[in-house]
């Protein structure tokens, strides 16, 4: 018992010191530059976000229960709890209408553009005006590719790639600026239709995501930032937690609208994208889902009266193999099986390749912006070289006598004429002279035993690798979907040709299974992918067979690198936090890492102003454990009583500037009373964001004032004990979406400093942990 009473003693001392010293003018760390400071945990919060560096916050998921915020709670009536809950789906249905109904643009849009310019190319061919069709074809790309491209480098560089990557930081709490502004929609849109119209290897799946993603921020905060709606309805979604269900909401109709699959796009946020889920989520997702079929099945229906140009044929079902009976026998899954293995070794190669890439991509996008256009425009040179050229390289072949279809000299069809004569077809013209959308639908052709060659389906996937990974990257909206579902069905219908000796299955359920193995290997999802590919082909029978697909492509993937996601979000520094821990965090504890951090900057809960001038001045935290010293312990009977230093809770940064721009000064040291602080702030005071300590001007007289911080101080923050694990806290951290931990001493003595420091998510990333402590092995199994 001596022993333990001196250890608490001894850690009330060096508590008590390190406190002292913080506060202490002559030693604080405050009066030191910040770049001169000693190495801590915490590395530079810049990322990567478009093609531009950018600083980087974390959101505020966690509710901050104040007695503003407790007062507001308590004085709403039933009517606006009622209110309340109508907005949320009123907002989603609105986000599933929006959504639906851009989508549909940019489909009709893509679809004319292309089909247009497809039809002079063919015209040209027709004459045997090859050069003439060549100038057309690569003219119209590189014009659309610049249009495209100069957008997204003048105006909103967030908008270019697909975005997917930072909605999922977003989801999981990183606040990745000017990703969602109007400008980076309006940008999105014509971008996206601009480059999915000039042929190049990208798709419009993840932009769709990304726009819907807009829509729901843009909706949920009122409009853009400098034009935001200040309605009083709006003001319940003034935080980050709304704003969150509302994104993934969002997320998921982008998906529902890029594949019409409305069950797919649940998953999909439910899998990939979402950190936080909960059942009611799961209801307004879908809810926003179904609107967006809705919306997509009457377009489709007006477009079929032929108001629509080009644009109109088809139904909700995107690439249909139901026509064909789907039969398969034991000996079927060794070819299956061998489709997954392949689409793990392949998508796993795919990602290191990217990855490669993309290294190079950044130091070129480094250097300016005529840099960028310039890569974009040569890669679209390239892509209209390719796919006009390598056709010639590909035999003629007849038709067949009783198909009418055959050849075709249209935009679209399975055998293009190209410079064929007649009776005659040429099948890669068939794949590389078309849209992407066409491509995926020939190639997944049904009851076509003989339609390809495998020299042809050779040269369009060795194409179609190449152009995947120099494409992706560039400055123009892109989406993998589409790239990686034309590279997988290549090999797979290859694989179908080599077998058809020795199995049923038809060789486009080959493709089928060769685009869901390698999506699988390259995005390792399972779930949503299995729905999506389902409501994607009709067929219902494909179910066993894709799942086993997917499951082993994920598995053989899993074993060699990251997802392709992951990837994008290590490579652009975004501090995102997996789901599993890494085995050697169970090695060192929360109160080891915040040993080897600055002190903490704490406030007393009435405090000078002066002090809180300096301390938002000199700090860039932003939150503030708010210490209530000298509070009086009661003690066993006979004793004399002691004093403490109670922890009241923490004060966000936001918090401190508004109380310093309303002036919420007095001339003593005192609390306040509750009808003194709802007459000067309410909750939606409070939910503001974006005031700078820059704007606020403090004159010398009022520094020597004081602010009461205990109504402004959330009072129940998230703590834990300074002996738990990292990869316990850091599992805590993630599923309740915090922004800080407090850390707390694991003697609660009388003299004990009541905080030991301060976790934020920077602190929890595995490899700034290992810049501080080298010795922890970062290899092995993840754990939890």
């Amino acid at each position: 018992m001596e022993e333990v009473n001196r250890f608490v003693e001894s850690e009330a001392e060096r508590y008590q010191q390190e406190y002292d010293d913080f506060n202490d003018p002559e030693s604080n760390d405050l009066h030191h530059p910040l770049l001169k400071r000693n190495r801590t945990l915490s590395s530079s919060p810049l990322a990567i976000v478009g093609t531009k560096v950018s600083h980087i916050e974390s959101l505020d998921y966690e509710i901050n229960e104040n007695d503003l915020f407790k007062q507001d709670w308590r004085s709403r009536s039933k009517v606006q709890v009622l209110q309340y809950i109508l907005m949320k789906w009123l907002l989603a249905f609105l986000v599933g209408i929006l959504t639906g109904g851009i989508a549909t643009l940019i489909n009709l849009a893509v679809e004319n553009i292309a089909g247009y310019k497809l039809l002079a190319v063919v015209n040209y061919i027709d004459e045997e005006r090859y050069m003439m069709g060549f100038l057309v074809m690569a003219g119209a790309n590189f014009f659309l590719t610049l249009v495209a491209a100069l957008l997204c480098v003048l105006f909103a560089p967030t908008a270019a790639g697909p975005g997917i990557p930072e909605i999922k930081a977003y989801l999981n709490g990183v606040d990745t600026p000017d990703m969602f502004g109007a400008a980076t929609l309006i940008v999105k849109i014509i971008g996206s239709i601009g480059a999915v119209s000039a042929g190049l290897d990208l798709g419009k799946e993840g932009p769709l995501v990304h726009i819907g993603s807009c829509i729901a921020s843009l909706l949920g905060q009122g409009g853009p930032d400098n034009y935001r709606v200040k309605w009083r309805w709006l003001r319940y979604f003034n935080n980050d937690r709304d704003r969150r269900d509302l994104i993934t909401c969002g997320s998921s109709s982008g998906v529902c609208a890029a594949f019409r699959a409305p069950v797919g796009g649940v998953l999909f946020a439910l899998e990939e994208v979402a950190t936080w889920w909960r059942s009611a989520l799961l209801w307004r997702t879908f809810f926003s889902a179904a609107v967006v079929v809705v919306v997509l099945r009457a377009a489709i229906e007006v477009c079929k009266s032929g108001y629509c140009g080009l644009f109109g044929h088809g139904g909700l079902i995107m690439f249909d193999v139901s026509g064909v009976e789907v039969r398969y026998h034991a000996f079927d899954l060794i070819p299956v099986a061998l489709i997954g293995i392949l689409g793990g070794l392949l998508g796993s190669l795919y990602n290191y390749a990217l990855h490669q890439v993309l290294k190079v991509y950044n130091v070129i996008n480094k250097k300016g912006k005529m840099h960028k256009l310039v890569l974009a425009l040569s890669v679209s040179i390239f892509t209209s070289v390719c796919l006009y050229g390598l056709p010639f390289l590909a035999q003629c072949r007849p038709c067949d006598p009783l198909d009418s279809s055959c050849p075709s000299t249209g935009r679209e069809g399975n055998f293009k004429q190209f410079n064929c004569p007649k009776g005659h077809y040429n099948d890669l013209a068939t794949l590389l002279l078309t849209t992407n959308d066409d491509a995926v639908r020939n190639i997944f052709s049904i009851n076509t035993p003989s339609e390809f060659n495998m020299f042809s389906l050779a040269i369009f996937f060795a194409l179609y690798c190449i152009l995947g990974l120099i494409t992706f990257g560039i400055a123009v909206p892109s989406g993998l979907f589409l790239p990686i579902i034309l590279m997988g069905s290549a090999y797979g219908r290859m694989l179908g040709i080599a077998m058809a000796p020795y199995t049923k299955i038809d060789q486009g359920l080959y493709a089928v299974l060769g685009a869901a193995s390698l999506m699988a290997g390259s995005m390792r999802m399972t779930v949503s992918l299995c729905v999506i590919f389902l409501e994607l082909t009709n067929n219902l029978l494909l179910l066993p067979i894709t799942m086993l697909v997917l499951l082993i492509s994920k598995t053989v993937g899993d074993c060699f690198n990251p997802s392709i996601y992951e990837i994008i979000l290590e490579l652009k520094g975004l501090p995102f936090l997996d789901a599993h821990p890494e085995t050697w965090m169970r090695n060192i504890t929360v109160g080891e890492l915040a040993d080897v951090k600055p002190p903490v900057v704490t406030l007393n809960g009435v405090e000078r102003v002066g002090r809180i001038v300096e301390v938002l001045k000199n700090t860039t935290h932003n939150g503030f454990p708010v210490v209530d010293s000298g509070i009086t312990v009661s003690t066993p009977l006979g004793s004399s009583p002691n004093s403490a230093n109670e922890l009241h809770g923490m004060i966000l940064r936001a918090h401190l500037v508004l109380a310093l721009k309303k002036k919420w000064f007095r001339p003593e040291p005192r609390r306040t009373e509750d009808w003194e602080v709802r007459k000067e702030f309410t909750s939606i005071d409070l939910a503001e964001r974006g005031i700078t300590i820059q704007e606020v001007t403090v004159t010398k007289a009022e520094m020597d004032m004081y602010v009461d911080l205990h109504p402004l101080t959330n009072t129940t923050p998230y703590t834990v004990v300074e002996s738990m694990s990292v990869a316990k806290a850091l599992v805590l951290f993630r599923q309740v979406g915090l922004r800080h931990m407090l850390v707390l001493p694991k003697y609660q003595a009388a003299g004990v400093f009541p905080v030991v420091g301060i976790l934020t998510r920077q602190d929890l990333i595995a490899h700034n942990i290992l810049d501080v402590f080298p010795h922890l092995s970062s290899k092995g199994k993840k754990g939890l």
